[in-house]
């Protein structure tokens, strides 16, 4: 493929840009070469500025469930954005999309809408603290819950030993107050509390990691840390970014039949628009500003085009609850056509799937935390991808990031996408 419109620009766009791009990944350091610039999507298919044309796998990390450029979300954003795209003032469709996700999920009573994921993290942990007057929050090594400072912190040596900032820009003082533990490991997660008893505010957790590939939680997993939680007065957060109206309706609480004390959701719930709310029950989420202690505010928040867009995807999901069987059923083909074809290959892999997310992972041992994530082969998934890349495949441009399913893709794309595994593992 020609690649030299989307170099140009790439180069241009460094010049005024940091790294050339407006988030890190999208630079292609992990996996080398420059970036694909992308000029248009229709449905499962990415256009760039060189006329390529991509089965797309990433579906802009998540939120396009129901694939690029969705008529009735298009045409509501449309009608909106000619009566005014920001006001600074409550509308209708907030409350009209409070309700309809409240009704899609278990165990919520009011939601908070916000601009991103991470402002929806951020603002859980702040809620937590406030509502449990404790400071100390438990995340999981290989979590990703956005770019706020609580959050980028790396694990230290020793199940108790607080976490150091692994970004410069956060202070020790803030990485005091985070711990770390290994996903899918409760012994660590309750020594933690046996080590600081009393002074754990909250675990915030991905249900389903989607940041070291997609890496599913262990029988029980969850519903242990829920324990754990109501035995020590300490509030699970989960993040459901990524999972919230992808994994169910009801998001993974539904899913695992685990209640949640908070719920951060963004992505899906947003139809492709800049959106993130966080949601519990009354008694926490009235400890909110303006009826409660605890400050939270966001000019945008509420944006009239991104709450069109996000209801207008719900009322979809809400109305067809088919489509998650249907999609969950085409990334299970995709992953049994992926199985098959890399057995005859010889190649050391692992790939794990949870619904319509999945990732494959150059090892041959299970992927159930960081650590293991991270023994994978990442020349040879170089390699995977600029192959895939060739033949009109977009995934991930990392090792490390889950692919994300549309329902707007076709068996064919599926057949395609296996057939086109099958030729680069030739080369791997």
């Amino acid at each position: 493929m020609n690649y030299q419109r989307s170099s140009q620009l790439f180069h241009e766009a460094q010049q005024f840009i940091p790294g050339g791009v407006n988030s890190p990944v999208r630079a292609f350091k992990a996996v080398g070469g420059n970036p694909i610039y992308v000029k248009q999507a229709q449905g499962a298919y990415l256009y760039d500025e060189d006329g390529n044309k991509y089965i797309d796998y990433i579906n802009s990390w998540g939120p396009m469930i129901l694939g690029h450029a969705y008529p009735s979300v298009i045409n509501v954003i449309v009608e909106k954005a000619k009566l005014g795209t920001s006001f600074g003032t409550p509308t209708e469709m907030e409350t009209e999309i409070a309700k309809l996700a409240i009704s899609m999920v278990p165990n919520i009573d009011k939601i908070r809408f916000v601009s991103s994921g991470t402002e929806a993290c951020m603002s859980a942990i702040r809620l937590a603290r406030g509502y449990t007057k404790k400071e100390k929050i438990i995340k999981f090594s290989g979590c990703y819950h956005g770019h706020s400072d609580s959050f980028l912190i790396a694990a230290g040596s020793g199940a108790s030993t607080f976490g150091v900032p692994n970004s410069p820009g956060v202070t020790q003082g803030t990485a005091k107050d985070t711990l770390l533990a290994n996903y899918n490991d409760i012994d660590n997660v309750k020594q933690l509390f046996l080590e600081n008893k009393g002074e754990i505010a909250a675990i915030i957790i991905e249900p389903v990691a989607g940041n070291m590939g997609c890496v599913p939680p262990k029988d029980n997993f969850l519903q242990e840390l829920k324990t754990i939680c109501i035995q020590n007065e300490a509030l699970l957060i989960f993040d459901e970014v990524m999972t919230g109206f992808r994994l169910a309706r009801g998001g993974a609480q539904e899913l695992y039949n685990v209640d949640a004390d908070i719920v951060c959701f963004g992505k899906v719930i947003g139809g492709g628009l800049p959106v993130g709310a966080f949601a519990a029950r009354n008694e926490i989420m009235n400890y909110l500003s303006p009826i409660g202690p605890v400050y939270q505010a966001g000019t945008l928040s509420g944006n009239p085009l991104a709450m069109a867009a996000g209801y207008a995807t719900l009322k979809q999901l809400n109305d067809n609850p088919n489509i998650f069987e249907s999609i969950n059923n085409k990334t299970a083909y995709l992953h049994k056509g992926i199985d098959r074809v890399l057995q005859k290959s010889g190649i050391d892999f692992t790939i794990n799937r949870v619904g319509s997310m999945i990732s494959v992972h150059f090892d041959k041992a299970p992927v159930v935390d960081f650590n293991t994530a991270k023994n994978g082969d990442n020349d040879t998934f170089k390699k995977f991808f600029h192959g895939l890349l060739q033949e009109g495949i977009y995934i991930a441009p990392s090792a490390y990031e889950t692919w994300f399913i549309t329902e707007a893709l076709t068996y064919q794309d599926l057949d395609y996408t296996i057939s086109a595994i099958e030729k680069v593992s030739k080369t791997l």
